[in-house]
């Protein structure tokens, strides 16, 4: 009985060793994995395919480590493995560097496409105040910085994209002016003219700028 007990208690602690050999195995792969793939020694779609396989591993392995090593970190560190690429693919990021940079880059398109739509919105709320005789300065200060800010924040347009220079021109001439006072009508023409001009500017610089 005693020997069973005995022979149990050393299959399970060899079994334990043996997956810590493979979690070693695992880390050290994984580095070496990211060190090649960041020097271009192997090809995207290569490290991909091998880099989701070690993950896969890793992470049934670690579930069932879970209670004798409850912290990889505290692993890596007391076995010395200097690996921190690979705790970042297997312990922070949980993907593949390619899929990570896929999915910014998806991220990147989506909010190039919201502040492209806010712009279209603020041009066209502009102009169409213009056509409602919404001329007081503290009516038209407020579209024109909206405006602005949306231009400013997409980042495929240059510093001095003509819709950015005509709104900052239009800004600081209203600012000069006090919160009633009102565009007169040579001034409103001439705002709608260089908000239509810098739309249609806008429109036709999209997919030169590769949106």
């Amino acid at each position: 009985m005693n020997m069973e007990v005995k022979l149990w208690n050393d299959k399970r602690e060899r079994e334990m060793y043996d997956n810590f050999a493979e979690l070693f195995a695992i880390i050290k792969a994984t580095e070496k994995l990211e060190k090649a793939y960041v020097r271009d020694i192997i090809s995207p779609i290569e490290y991909e395919t091998e880099c989701q396989k070690l993950i896969a591993h890793f992470k049934t392995l670690s579930s069932t480590l879970k209670d004798t090593v409850p912290n990889i970190e505290r692993f890596h560190d007391t076995y010395k493995m200097d690996c921190p690429a690979a705790l970042n693919r297997l312990v922070t990021s949980g993907v593949p560097a390619t899929i990570e940079h896929r999915a910014a880059a998806a991220m990147s398109a989506t909010t190039s496409a919201a502040i492209v739509a806010e712009c279209v919105q603020n041009f066209i709320t502009a102009m169409d105040s213009l056509k409602l005789n919404m001329v007081a300065v503290d009516q038209v200060h407020p579209l024109l910085s909206d405006l602005s800010a949306s231009l400013n924040k997409l980042s495929i347009l240059p510093h001095d994209f003509e819709g950015k220079t005509k709104m900052r021109e239009w800004i600081a001439r209203l600012s000069k002016m006090g919160a009633a006072d009102e565009l007169t009508e040579q001034q409103a023409r001439q705002l709608h003219f260089d908000l239509e001009s810098s739309y249609n500017s806008f429109m036709a610089a999209l997919p030169a700028a590769g949106t």
